[in-house]
């Protein structure tokens, strides 16, 4: 068998389980010739999990109009936000502190994110984490 011909290859930002074809998602995927209904079906079916986090998304398209689409994790500001419990970073992250997380709870991330960082190691990758936190004006503690 043949390998198809790719014609494009995009990416989209989602909430995983509850994507709709409503601007932005539809318009980008039907301006790459992805058919929206079917694309949303998948998707949300795929990500059903993730209860509205947003999914990074990586959709290949053939010259058919066929597509496959890479889940990628949920960012990992949004990650930090959830294990310290707070709706947003701080405006001034080195002054104003709205948060704490622990040496689990960064590592949990870090298992979470898989292959997606690009440390060398489990601990560069926590301090990659660790370094998204502090300049959100989240501590990490012991």
């Amino acid at each position: 068998m043949a390998k198809k011909e790719i014609s494009t290859v995009f990416k989209i930002q989602a909430p995983g389980g509850t994507a709709t074809p409503a601007p932005p998602i539809g318009p980008a995927l039907g301006a790459n010739g992805v058919n929206p209904g079917q694309f949303i079906t998948q998707f949300n079916a795929a990500t059903a999990h993730l209860k509205g986090k947003p999914v990074g998304c990586v959709i290949t398209v053939y010259k058919d109009r066929s597509f496959e689409f890479e889940i990628k994790s949920p960012p990992a500001a949004v990650m930090i936000k959830d294990a310290a419990g707070i709706d947003k970073g701080s405006g001034v992250p080195h002054t104003n502190k709205v948060g704490k997380i622990t040496q689990d709870q960064l590592r949990a991330i870090v298992q979470e994110k898989g292959g997606e960082l690009n440390g060398h190691s489990e601990e560069a990758n926590m301090r990659i984490i660790a370094g998204t936190a502090r300049s959100m004006g989240v501590e990490v503690v012991d």
